[in-house]
């Protein structure tokens, strides 16, 4: 039996992220079974704009001048968009009394994205970049917040919670199906999975906090 570790005010948020949208789930409370204070979804794209949702798929078949320009427009408004969206968030939580030191987003691979030329030249590429768009503005919009955000391969975010927090991987998905009876809808992977990724922010900035601790004392 894992030793409930209290966490007290402190909040984190998960992301899961996907063309123009995430997922957005905050958490606070025992680390071997915490509560999640807030669950939306925000928009990344402007929707005055038919680009900004696949703006490198729309900038496939440009001269490369303009494609770099549409490509920078969109990230610059899905950048304001996402800094809104998590400033609103933090906000709210800190007026709840928590304070939020942590964030995590959910990402694929992991590896590094070429140039823009090498990104256009490759359909696959182009899909890889336009995901990885929407997790970068997510990560920058936290930072600029004041908030620490790591990313997490996704097919290793249970695992990473598991070990984290001692409880197996069976009992943490026990714990996510009780939350979203708690909840109610809408508790999908989306859910879930943003859920795991705010957790492990939750257990990192605990565990980051303990150690700044002990080495005060």
């Amino acid at each position: 039996m894992a030793t409930r570790k209290t966490i007290g005010s402190s909040a984190a948020i998960g992301f899961r992220a996907h063309s123009g949208w995430a997922v957005l789930i905050a958490i606070t409370g025992p680390s071997d079974g915490p509560r999640v204070l807030d669950r939306r979804r925000i928009e990344l794209c402007d929707p005055r704009d038919p680009h900004s949702k696949q703006p490198y798929h729309a900038a496939e078949p440009l001269e490369f001048a303009k494609a770099e320009k549409l490509v920078g427009r969109c990230i610059g408004s899905s950048q304001k968009l996402a800094l809104q969206a998590v400033q609103a968030i933090v906000n709210g939580l800190e007026q709840q009394g928590h304070c939020v030191p942590a964030a995590a987003v959910l990402c694929a691979s992991g590896r590094a994205l070429p140039d823009l030329k090498a990104i256009l030249a490759s359909h696959a590429l182009i899909h890889a970049a336009e995901g990885e768009m929407f997790r970068d503005v997510l990560v920058r919009a936290c930072e600029q917040c004041g908030v620490s955000i790591t990313k997490i391969r996704e097919r290793e975010v249970l695992e990473t919670v598991a070990s984290s927090v001692g409880l197996s991987e069976v009992k943490l998905q026990e714990h996510l199906v009780t939350l979203g009876k708690q909840l109610g809808p809408p508790w999908t992977q989306d859910e879930k999975l943003a859920t795991l990724a705010a957790w492990a922010a939750l257990t990192q900035s605990s565990a980051t906090a303990s150690r700044a601790h002990a080495r005060a004392i």
